[in-house]
């Protein structure tokens, strides 16, 4: 008897022993879990928070720094629009406010005309704040009205001779569309046209307008320079992204420069953002 009692006795303990040890691994298991969920929770609300300090520097921002209360989405692409709308992903380069970008780089509010153009501007109805990405409609208006210049059946068309038209052959050889097709430049050597392309349209245009009606206002780099800053808001993501490796390299801003033919090819392998093309091709 004494002896199955000390068996009975060491069994309960051995028992007692185990349940003990259960009961130690489970405590253990559940404070690693709760362990994992704070981490979880604490890495969640790390990351919204980031957003939502993100989402309101944008929010808060402006051109000018001026205070909007909205995000600017009219340069947006779709899959933009998207993955902000799904995870908050806010674009670099959006709303003027680009958090990553380096403080340096050129924006197209930086490179882009603004307001009448001398002269001719008031004369045709036409400002340079008429194209912009967030209207492509008033862009292709404005489009419309200097290619009409350069389209026989327009009703408006011009045909330089003489001296007029070897200065345009001079001019509009210098510069090209070379974003919307692969041409040299927007003419032919004997003056013809060697792009189909609205853009090239309204820069021929441009130049044949000038050249008939303010012969004497205009210097040939005047009206190149004018063809440079149409040019320079038909591409307005692409010639930001140029005038930025301009003024790496340290050659002068100027539109001659930015958009002729001069340093064509210049922001090759460069990084680009922003709208690429304003107004049909």
């Amino acid at each position: 008897m004494g002896e199955d009692s000390d068996k009975k006795e060491t069994g309960g303990q051995e028992a007692a022993g185990k349940e003990a040890s259960n009961f130690l691994i489970l405590v253990g298991a559940l404070l690693l879990v709760s362990a994992a969920v704070l981490a979880f929770n604490f890495v969640q609300m790390g990351q919204a928070n980031s957003l939502l300090e993100k989402q309101a520097a944008f929010l808060s921002l402006g051109p000018a720094g001026a205070s909007t209360g909205a995000l600017d989405m009219s340069t947006w692409t779709e899959n933009e629009k998207m993955n902000y709308e799904m995870h908050g992903v806010i674009p670099e380069g959006a709303n003027g406010g680009a958090q990553n970008a380096p403080a340096s780089s050129a924006s197209f509010s930086d490179v882009s005309p603004k307001g009448v153009p001398g002269i001719y501007g008031q004369e045709l109805g036409l400002s340079y704040d008429d194209v912009s990405p967030s209207n492509q409609q008033k862009a292709n208006q404005a489009i419309a009205v200097l290619s009409a210049f350069d389209q026989e059946q327009s009703g408006k068309f011009i045909e330089l001779q003489g001296e007029g038209l070897q200065r345009y052959i001079k001019i509009a050889s210098q510069i090209s569309c070379e974003y919307c097709c692969g041409a040299d430049s927007i003419i032919f050597a004997d003056g013809q046209r060697a792009c189909g392309c609205a853009h090239s349209y309204s820069m021929r245009g441009l130049a044949k307008y000038l050249l008939k009606n303010h012969p004497n206002d205009f210097t040939d780099d005047q009206v190149l320079e004018e063809l440079g800053k149409w040019k320079t808001l038909f591409f307005p993501g692409i010639l930001a992204q140029k005038a930025q490796v301009l003024k790496e390299k340290g050659i002068e801003f100027n539109y001659i420069n930015l958009a002729s033919n001069k340093y064509r090819g210049i922001e090759t392998g460069a990084p680009q953002g922003g709208s690429q093309m304003v107004g049909g091709c």
